[in-house]
């Protein structure tokens, strides 16, 4: 199938990355746009996969006021270079962040950050739900498990579906912009406030 110079066009303005990039993966999808950005996300997390053990010294921190002016949220994001945190897109990215974070109201920011306690906690409360189940105890570590993954999505930023497009998490958000600009971004700490919630 013959791919046009104007999809490799859009594809490029769409994902920000380079044209042979766009057009092997248009190639991959024949011709299909939405499919060509799927593949362009999973080759670009792996490559941000490659990046992101690197030192994060610069960045912003953004902030969000939601319309009713009940909720505002201030996130520190980091990244490696001035130049990308002078960087338009990057400001934008961390806007939506801390958008998101005023929608979804995460608890962490990953499961790693979650205290042992309270994941103790609550991988009780799920094995007190099936206690009297008859169900052997290794099906219920696996319900337990799968249950967790359910529980880390409600209260990690990082593994929570991301509200402007639910079809990627934050992580996967993140991880399209490390691939874009080339260097590790870190979500680093934010603080969420409402009027009257502690």
């Amino acid at each position: 199938m013959e791919i046009t110079a104007d999809s490799v066009k859009e594809l490029r303005q769409r994902t920000g990355i380079g044209m042979m990039e766009c057009k092997k993966a248009l190639k991959e999808s024949k011709g299909d746009i939405e499919k060509a950005i799927i593949i362009l996300r999973k080759k670009g997390y792996a490559r941000a996969k490659d990046k992101m053990s690197r030192e994060t010294a610069e960045g912003i921190v953004g902030s969000y006021i939601h319309l009713n002016d009940k909720i505002g949220v201030l996130v520190e994001v980091n990244c490696e270079s001035d130049f990308v945190a002078r960087n338009r897109e990057f400001k934008e990215l961390v806007k939506n962040i801390a958008m998101h974070i005023a929608a979804a109201d995460p608890r962490y920011i990953s499961s790693e950050k979650i205290p042992q306690d309270v994941l103790n906690e609550e991988k009780d409360i799920i094995r007190e739900q099936f206690k009297d189940s008859n169900k052997p105890p290794e099906i219920i570590e696996k319900i337990v498990h799968g249950k967790l993954s359910k529980f880390f999505q409600e209260v990690c930023l990082l593994n929570q579906p991301y509200i402007k497009d639910d079809k990627i998490s934050i992580k996967e958000l993140v991880a399209s912009y490390i691939a874009k600009f080339g260097e590790n971004i870190m979500i680093k700490r934010f603080a969420r406030f409402q009027l009257g919630k502690h």
